[in-house]
């Protein structure tokens, strides 16, 4: 592989600053956990294919391509990730279940420092890297061209921002492309071929529209004990502590003109639950613990605050209408997918960055519904609560065939996968 003076030159500065900055990075508490092996990679063995999974995201995606893949050999794959909670994510998994031929161990990927990733790809010596959205690390790629590493991005993005970011050295990333990169929209498809070129891009469905289930469980729910059937129930579900006072004002506003209305209110973060009952105090609003409910019907007007773990769905199930948090600040939203499965159209605010992979559509086909403020989400949850027969069945068919004909990105990526493995294999044969 022949690499340009410029390039070269540019690496080993880019190798000077990580071996001037590695060991500071001990001071952070994140990089300390697992420091040796981001330091060496010692321990790392040799695997027929490495992942790069960022974090607890990425991790999950990692996990349905392993579920997926098939073999008459044996396979070893070493899965990296960057975070504790990618790892937790990784390690959980492999020991609860056994794949047939196919074995995983998974560690913290090392610092990007062009030497040590040299040194870390022969030794692990992969046939396969695959990296997960968008993994693009200059000191690895550079390893894995020189190592002649097959490399693909699966489920691969990439914002304006960050292609705007690449591009200001364009030729640095000509170099050190993959070999082919899936990517998950039309959008993510053309700015991939920006920087890499047409012909390494192909388009593909988002995994995570697999990992969606749509078959639901007809068993009983446990909390209908607690809703009266004929009470409205609305749920805020997954509310950030940036967003709490706009929450609060929508309460108010739900309180005001649909005071019969029982509120399930479950905070993202359990150490707000304090917060929580302080500011229900406050706005004179009767509020009760979920862990406190007992079999009897909680009163109309009654805000549960949820602090029990799990039953978000199942709450979900019950509701009228639900409201999805994350989404009324700048914090990129959090899922509004589930309650569409149960028949809700839910209701999020102007920031759902993190669910853009769903596509737009889901809002002009009336699956989902988003809004710009406080004052606009409080408006669309009293006119569903105030519905008198709202069609859940109908809603629900549209929002699951909606997930289902979005599906098949796992075989498509394990199909390629399948593909460049044998071609690696022909390859080694041939050197024999």
């Amino acid at each position: 592989m022949k690499i340009p003076h410029k390039i070269l030159l540019a690496l080993k500065l880019y190798d000077t600053l990580w071996r001037v900055c590695i060991p500071l990075l001990r001071l952070n508490s994140r990089l300390k956990d697992g420091y040796g092996t981001r330091c060496t990679g010692d321990k790392l063995k040799p695997a027929d294919i490495w992942i790069q999974a960022a974090s607890a995201g990425e991790a999950y995606l990692a996990l349905s391509l392993i579920d997926n893949m098939h073999s008459a050999d044996p396979i070893h794959i070493l899965v990296t990730t960057n975070t504790r909670q990618g790892l937790d994510i990784i390690k959980k998994a492999i020991e609860a279940k056994s794949i047939n031929q196919i074995t995983v161990e998974s560690a913290y990927i090392p610092f990007d420092r062009p030497a040590l990733m040299d040194k870390v790809v022969q030794h692990i010596g992969p046939k396969l890297m695959i990296l997960l959205e968008t993994e693009i690390w200059p000191g690895l790629l550079f390893a894995l061209k020189k190592n002649n590493v097959r490399t693909i991005i699966i489920n691969g993005r990439v914002t304006p921002k960050s292609l705007k970011g690449y591009m200001r050295w364009p030729s640095l990333w000509e170099t050190l492309c993959p070999d082919k990169i899936l990517a998950i929209s039309d959008d993510d498809a053309y700015r991939f071929a920006t920087l890499f070129g047409q012909n390494k891009v192909q388009k593909m469905s988002n995994i995570k529209f697999d990992r969606l289930n749509t078959i639901l469980q007809d068993t009983n729910n446990p909390l209908k004990m607690f809703i009266p059937e004929l009470t409205p129930f609305l749920v805020l579900g997954s509310v950030r502590q940036p967003e709490e006072n706009q929450v609060e004002n929508i309460l108010l506003k739900i309180r005001s003109s649909v005071p019969e209305t029982i509120i399930g209110l479950f905070p993202r973060h359990m150490h707000r639950i304090k917060y929580w009952e302080q500011a229900l105090v406050k706005l004179d609003i009767q509020w009760k613990r979920r862990s406190e409910l007992t079999s009897i019907n909680v009163p109309a007007g009654t805000v549960i605050i949820w602090d029990t773990f799990g039953e978000l769905n199942a709450a979900y199930a019950l509701a009228k209408s639900v409201f999805v948090g994350g989404s009324l600040a700048p914090l990129g939203g959090q899922n509004f997918l589930e309650p569409m499965i149960y028949g809700i159209k839910p209701v999020i605010g102007p920031s759902w960055e993190n669910f853009a992979w769903v596509g737009n559509d889901i809002f002009k086909q009336g699956l989902a519904i988003t809004t710009t403020s406080w004052q606009s989400v409080a408006s669309e949850l009293i006119g569903q609560l105030r519905q008198t027969n709202p069609d859940s069945d109908q809603q629900q068919k549209a929002a699951i065939r909606y997930i289902e004909e979005r599906k098949g990105g796992t075989l498509q990526a394990c199909n390629l996968i399948s593909e460049l493995l044998t071609e690696s294999t022909a390859i080694e044969v041939k050197k024999i």
